[in-house]
Order: C-alpha cells, then structure tokens, then sequence
C-alpha cells in the first residue's frame, strides 16, 4: 500500500432483525444512514461520494437499489455508485475512489430482506447456468456437501437469516484525524475469486481467502480481532485456516454472522464490527472479512490498524 492515500473507518451504524414486518427497505435503512452520518462528524452535504451494496433479486423488481437512495437523499444531485454485492465490495469502491483525491469523504451503505422471498431459491442463481443452476441446488444443501468433505464429523450449523442494513463512512487523511479520536486505517484490502463451478475446486479449501490476505498484508503483524463472514459454521475453520489466523486472535466477538445473517450487508457489518473495535482502542490491528458465492467462492480482506502506513 506505499504511495496510497490513508484512508479510515470514522464510523458504523447498523441494524437487523429475523424479519421486519410492516416496514420496507427505505423505512429500515434510513435510520442506519443518519446514524452512521451523525456520528461520523462530517455534515451530510459533506459526503464526497456515496456507494450502495444490495440486489435487486431480493426485492424482486428491477433497479430496486435506486429506491434505496431515497434512505440517503440524491437531491442536490450527488456523485453515487452501486454494486450488485455485498456491502463490503461497495466499500472496496469507496476506498478506491477516495484514492482520487478530489474527495475526502465516502458513505457506505447495504440492506437486503431476504424475507420478502425464498432465499435458497434466490441464491441457486448464482451456480453456473448451464449446469448447476437449472438444477435449483438448494444452499443449504450444497454448504453441507462441503462440511462432508472438510470433516465427516462436523456438525453444519447455518447462521441465522436476517433483514436489515449496515452504514460505514469513510474519511481520508487529515478529515479522519479531524473528526476521528482513533480511526480505524485501512491499511490492506483485496478481494479475489474462485471458479463458479464446484467440480473445478477443493471445497475444503479457500484460495481466494488466503490470497486476498496475502495481498492485504494479514501476515504484516499480529491480528488482534478477526470478523469472519462465515454463514455455516464449518466455513469459519476452513478461513481460520486460509487466513492463517493464529489461536490467540480473537474471531467474530461481535457474534459474526450468527449474531444475524443480513444478506447483502453482513460483510459490511464484519468490516464495521472490526473497524469499531479499533475505534474504542479495544484492538490495535482488526481484520474484516466478506464472502459472496456458494462454499466461499468470493472473499474480500480488509486490515485495519490504530495507525496508517508510512
């Protein structure tokens, strides 16, 4: 990262619950919007720039993500992005577009209700189209045939399925310092990929996991805190081991994506939870980490720390 811009986590906000009823996604996000403005001490016609992670399968309609906006407000016009992903790549924009220099601010946001439909359904269409996905592979079903291969003897928990959304604001330089006792600098991130199709990789192992942490620099110095976006639990044991995290690393003390898995957004909140815990001084260097894709196939790092690069 020699020669980047230092950019931060000042702030995080977000919500979730098993279904919210009676309330749509611009009723839930709103909220988590202005509380991760507020308490990022930049004004709200301050955000140089604005990205969203969600998907429009979710809702069911096209271009649902636009109506997202009206949680933040796109009038005077403003510069905006979205990702059809989770939360955490859009933030991955974020840090690449305040790389610029023309902004020093960014927010971040995420929402999904997956309760609005069928989830397993819904994610089926992400298999290969022409072999894996007319066969409507249920999620759940294909996450154990990975724990079978990773440990005949484990016992596949699956984490929890939630509504809800996730906000993080991003600040350069010296606005971070400015506004931030201790931001959360991040100091590595990437994200890689593995091949969709299942028969074309180890299910046992994740080796975009552990080359998005080499490029991110996990092996630097020591983690204190690792947010791990494991939705079934035999995953978080194949990242540890990707990741090569060592026993004394605190994993997932915010509860991880068993505290709630908010489609779209839990990959946001894993860097959020990371980033606040260097927030409040409890961690000197944090790891957040999203996964997208059935069994692992897409990871993302994200390495934060109590003081950036020199």
């Amino acid at each position: 990262m020699v020669g980047l811009r230092d950019v931060a986590v000042v702030s995080f906000a977000s919500w979730s619950t098993p279904e919210a009823v009676g309330v749509n996604e611009v009723e839930f996000l709103m909220p988590v919007v202005t509380e991760a403005i507020e308490r990022s001490g930049i004004g709200k016609k301050e955000i140089g720039f604005t990205v969203s992670g969600s998907c429009d399968y979710l809702a069911g309609v096209p271009f649902a993500f636009v109506e997202g906006l009206n949680a933040v407000g796109a009038w005077p016009p403003i510069r905006e992005s979205h990702v059809e992903m989770d939360g955490a790549w859009a933030l991955y924009e974020a840090w690449v577009r305040l790389q610029h220099g023309d902004v020093d601010s960014a927010l971040v946001y995420a929402f999904g209700k997956p309760s609005l439909g069928d989830l397993a359904e819904t994610l089926a269409i992400q298999f290969d189209p022409y072999f894996t996905a007319p066969l409507w592979p249920d999620a759940v079903s294909v996450a154990a045939l990975q724990a079978r291969a990773y440990d005949d003897q484990h016992e596949m928990k699956c984490a929890p399925t939630h509504d809800g959304a996730a906000a993080v604001v991003l600040a350069a330089g010296d606005l971070a310092r400015q506004v931030c006792d201790r931001p959360a600098w991040i100091t590595g991130i990437d994200h890689r990929i593995d091949p969709q199709e299942l028969g074309l990789r180890d299910l046992t192992q994740a080796p975009s996991a552990r080359l998005a942490a080499e490029k991110a620099g996990v092996a630097g110095a020591p983690i204190d805190i690792a947010e791990l976006h494991a939705p079934f639990s035999h995953q978080e044991s194949i990242l540890r081991e990707a990741l090569e995290l060592s026993g004394d690393v605190d994993v997932n003390p915010s509860g991880g994506a068993f505290a709630g898995d908010v489609m779209m957004a839990t990959g946001l909140m894993r860097i959020g939870e990371a980033a606040n815990r260097i927030i409040d001084g409890t961690a000197q260097r944090a790891l957040g980490h999203a996964t997208s894709g059935p069994c692992l196939q897409q990871n993302l790092v994200c390495v934060m720390s109590g003081e950036p690069n020199r």
